[in-house]
């Protein structure tokens, strides 16, 4: 019998979405408990090194375009920017590229809401990753009522067809949800005050963002239910603990990269020539 892999288990199915359901602490294809992830991690890394670099070297020569976007999204201390720390540690910086979305600028604000969105995109042989993403102009934009109900509705459909369109170009689309729940938030937002060495990543703004959390969850479930296809799946990825989060992201991609069966570009010379000449220059 073939072996479930975590983007299987992970994957957001098909119907409604009820966050309360899903566990945040849970460790889903993890065989261990916290003690044992520096061992996965460390083989994990080895996977991603090897994948990543075949991805990169076909782009660099331009014998596949193929890339990958990881969209990370999350309530506020999720860890979007942890688990890229993490995760991105494990990769070559030469095929990363980092966007991180804050509130858009009037520049941005003047062009449609994918514009800044497709400005960001990874070329070919790269892996792209988006702390937050397009989707903000969906939950933000629904829940501070920053747009109109119709407008809100038109935009979920420009994010299917917007998705569709990386696919079929050559992009695997990855989003990834890092599920919290209100008390792990607290903890965390309680833990950055406590902490000095932490008091630059607390926003007072957070608070004011906690007091709306049934509406933020409210609105990652219609997204996360209007917005799964085929294509580009949600993958709910249970982010109470750290370093469960870190290892699950870092396994989908792995897993993302395995699946696109990446090979070596062939040599574009002769090589046993070369072997010649560079052994005629032996004694230089």
């Amino acid at each position: 019998m073939a072996k479930t892999t975590l983007s299987e288990r992970l994957r957001l199915p098909d119907g409604p979405v009820d966050l309360t359901a899903h566990d945040s602490r849970a460790t889903p294809g993890f065989g261990g408990s916290k003690k044992d992830q520096s061992a996965a991690t460390a083989a994990l890394a080895e996977v991603l090194s090897d994948q990543q670099e075949r991805l990169y070297a076909a782009g660099v020569t331009g014998t596949d375009d193929r890339r990958v976007l990881v969209v990370l999204q999350g309530m506020d201390t999720s860890g979007k920017g942890g688990t890229i720390r993490r995760v991105a540690g494990m990769l070559d910086p030469q095929g990363v590229q980092v966007t991180s979305f804050k509130a858009p600028t009037p520049e941005e604000l003047a062009h449609d809401f994918l514009w800044r969105i497709e400005r960001s995109l990874p070329g070919a042989g790269k892996i792209g990753f988006f702390d937050r993403s397009h989707y903000e102009d969906v939950l933000i934009g629904k829940v501070r009522a920053l747009a109109d109900p119709d407008e809100i509705e038109r935009r979920y459909d420009a994010i299917d067809a917007f998705e569709r369109r990386l696919v079929d170009d050559g992009c695997i689309v990855l989003k990834c949800f890092l599920h919290i729940t209100p008390d792990d938030q607290l903890r965390r937002l309680r833990a950055r005050l406590d902490d000095p060495a932490k008091h630059w990543k607390y926003d007072p703004a957070d608070v004011d963002e906690r007091r709306l959390w049934p509406r933020y969850r409210e609105a990652y479930e219609v997204v996360l239910e209007r917005c799964s296809s085929s294509y580009a799946p949600w993958f709910v990825v249970p982010s109470g603990r750290k370093w469960y989060r870190n290892w699950a992201v870092g396994q989908l991609i792995g897993e993302h990269l395995e699946a696109l069966g990446l090979t070596w570009p062939e040599a574009r010379f002769d090589v046993d020539a070369e072997r010649e000449r560079l052994a005629a220059t032996a004694t230089v």
